[in-house]
């Protein structure tokens, strides 16, 4: 087992094909250990050369209204009247602290992405 930092694209690669050779090893035997080791560095570099965008906070909103079966007119607890609904939704008002508070504690939506 010879781990070594990941520095470059090729780096990346093989390190991604090892992983995929060592998947399913049993934990506390060498291979298992070399795979937490390569996952690891692979998701320090991902971090550093991938990274992910926080959603969209109005993305956000209808994803977990989709995921709950959610209506607009559901949503006006939330947010207030029917048509400030749909003003957030279409993104022609920007949600307010108290929106976000109320979008936080009642969906669980991290106020991190509503507050983007």
């Amino acid at each position: 087992m010879e781990i070594r930092p990941i520095k470059t694209e090729q780096d990346y690669q093989e390190s991604i094909h090892r992983i995929e050779e060592l998947w399913g090893s049993k934990r506390d035997t060498p291979e298992g250990d070399e795979l937490d080791l390569l996952c690891t560095l692979v998701e320090s570099y991902e971090m550093a050369h991938y990274p992910i965008a926080p959603p969209d906070p109005i993305d956000a909103i209808l994803f977990r209204m989709e995921q709950m079966g959610m209506t607009k007119t559901d949503m006006a607890k939330y947010l207030g009247s029917q048509s400030r609904v749909s003003e957030v939704l279409s993104r022609k008002r920007k949600l307010t602290l108290k929106m976000v508070k109320s979008l936080y504690k009642g969906l669980k939506i991290p106020a991190e992405i509503l507050l983007a």
